[in-house]
């Protein structure tokens, strides 16, 4: 594994597991958070934490689906995803599969060519490899921000 490799494999972790430099990661920013909490949109118009995890993943997914070759768009439904029923085990699942892609993608980073970097993943995305391994892990942490907005708006509306 190449440095810059390395180095990508390494922001994508921290993005996601915690040892961001910038604050909170998502998992650390998810923490203790249960499936009511997740599901509430305690500002209007705003998303919910739950659909930010799933859109999240789908995040993944695009990419992890061009890395094999498959240039489609995500569509409007698998680039927000409806929630599925408030359960602790719905919750804790999506969650889950969360880090499952990411310790995907993380793989596939390591795995990935130093010298194709700079290449498109696919001919129909404009963006190198580069560009969309970095902007998983940008796109993690604008809505790592999100959702801590989200839990403080929670927590004001509990407290009310």
């Amino acid at each position: 594994m190449t440095a810059e490799v390395n180095r990508l494999e390494e922001q994508l972790r921290r993005a996601l597991e915690g040892e961001a430099w910038h604050g909170p990661s998502v998992l650390e920013s998810l923490a203790g958070l249960s499936a009511a909490q997740a599901a509430i949109h305690p500002i209007a118009g705003a998303h919910s934490i739950w659909e930010l995890v799933l859109h999240l993943r789908s995040d993944y997914d695009l990419v992890l689906r061009r890395l094999a070759g498959d240039g489609r768009q995500l569509t409007a439904a698998e680039d927000w995803p409806a929630c599925p029923a408030s359960t602790e085990e719905n919750w804790q699942q999506t969650v889950q599969e969360l880090k499952l892609l990411n310790k995907k993608l993380r793989q596939a980073v390591r795995d990935f060519p130093d010298e194709r970097l700079d290449d498109p993943l696919v001919p129909e995305a404009p963006y190198t490899a580069y560009t969309q391994f970095i902007g998983v892990t940008q796109h993690n942490l604008y809505h790592a921000g999100q959702i801590a907005l989200l839990k403080r708006a929670l927590a004001a509306t509990t407290t009310a």
